[in-house]
């Protein structure tokens, strides 16, 4: 073959390879394109049926919205609670602290940090100064049982009863602490704080700052005295002190009540840890709530009989997980209790995580034991320092997201 065929046969092959490539280019990148059906456009048709500018004449036609994609028709709020999602009314205008009913039954009295002032909210929502006199930085407030005197304590350790009646005060040692007003009487009782765990007591005054006594040594056991006084003036405070869980259960433990004369009051028997209690209206039953391994260490809610002669018999469980400092008495047999939505296992070891959890409002009979679901709030709220009307059209609560006032009627 000669060199003048073999050039002729190579710049052949370039020349094919050339067209050969462009063709696998056009096909794999334009193709389609040119291929692709030109769109058409369809004439918007006349919205009133007779030509002109649509929408000029003739009857407008209804617009529907579809709902989102798995979204469904939420029921309407009830303004009373009805066992379903309920309305919930705001009281205050701002934070709100130490709540408590007054002596009418209707109106709230409450803390504002604000400007350091004690304020009631009247049974038509409007807010009345219980005094000028301003007590800035309160720590806490212990209300008597006509919520006209109140104990308070201070962050640098002093502490003074306020007569806002009389526009009074009484100032008490700086070394007592946790101070409860007597049910039944112009009285308190506190802790005695000494240094010394020998000189450390309980003791009662008058509201007027006379007759202190001391009657119950506490040593190195205050922490485990929770003073809580009985309606019938018999308990004034319970022991968790108990070294030994009963027989083979380790969540099986004693609970020793205390009276103010040295009374041999028969042990309560409860099933777990971290017991908080609250006395019915009578003194002849306790509300308590306490953690175990039967409820995977969520509170579970507990009565008992807890008279002098009665204590710790009828012992029953309320199938309700919450604390009891979110319950409340409305009478000698019921009780209202915020109940969380979900608490996980071991909520009733350590409460202060769950402390902005939704709640669910719930009526819990103590004689039939029967447990009804009251409301749902419109909102997600987390209710503490519950309170129900004495005519029992009303439960007030503080809204633990943002510490205001609150209310859900009842009827």
């Amino acid at each position: 073959m000669s060199e003048r065929t073999k050039k002729i046969i190579v710049i052949s092959l370039f020349l094919l390879s050339v067209f050969g490539i462009a063709f696998a280019l056009y096909w794999t990148f334009f193709r389609f394109e040119t291929t692709q059906p030109t769109p058409t456009v369809e004439p918007t048709p006349d919205q009133t049926g007779t030509g002109g500018l649509p929408g000029t004449t003739g009857q407008r036609s209804p617009v529907t919205t579809q709902p989102e994609e798995g979204v469904t028709n939420l029921p309407s709020a009830s303004p009373t609670a009805q066992g379903g999602v309920t309305i919930t009314t705001g009281l205050s205008t701002g934070p709100v602290y130490n709540t408590a009913i007054s002596d009418d039954g209707s109106s709230m009295n409450y803390y504002s940090k604000g400007d350091n002032r004690f304020y009631r909210i009247n049974d038509k929502g409007e807010v009345e100064a219980l005094s000028t006199k301003q007590f800035p930085n309160v720590d806490t407030v212990s209300w008597d049982r006509a919520s006209e005197k109140a104990v308070m304590e201070f962050p640098d350790g002093s502490n003074i009863i306020y007569d806002f009646a009389t526009e009074t005060q009484v100032t008490l040692p700086n070394h007592w602490e946790d101070f409860e007003f007597s049910p039944v009487q112009d009285e308190l009782i506190a802790k005695s704080m000494g240094l010394d765990p020998d000189n450390r007591w309980l003791v009662t005054v008058n509201a007027d700052g006379s007759n202190a006594k001391a009657f119950q040594a506490l040593g190195d056991n205050a922490d485990k005295v929770q003073v809580n006084w009985s309606p019938n003036d018999q308990v004034v405070a319970f022991a968790d002190t108990s070294t030994s869980s009963i027989s083979a259960d380790i969540d099986r433990k004693m609970i020793f009540p205390i009276g103010k004369n040295k009374e041999n009051f028969k042990g309560l028997v409860v099933e777990g840890l971290n017991f908080e209690s609250k006395w019915a209206p009578s003194g002849k039953k306790l509300l308590y709530s306490v953690s175990g391994s039967y409820s995977n260490y969520r509170p579970l809610l507990w009565t008992v009989d807890a008279t002098s002669t009665s204590m710790g018999e009828n012992r029953k469980s309320i199938q309700l997980n919450t604390y009891v400092e979110k319950c409340t008495w409305s009478s000698s047999v019921e009780i209202f209790c915020a109940v969380p939505k979900n608490l996980p296992p071991n909520a009733g070891l350590q409460p202060s995580l769950y402390e902005t959890t939704p709640d669910n409002l719930y009526k819990t009979n103590i004689e039939t034991g029967l447990s009804t679901l009251v409301a749902t709030p419109q909102i997600d709220t987390t209710m503490k320092e519950l309170t129900v009307s004495k005519d029992g059209t009303t439960l007030y609560y503080r809204n633990a997201l943002t510490d205001e006032l609150e209310m859900i009627k009842l009827k």
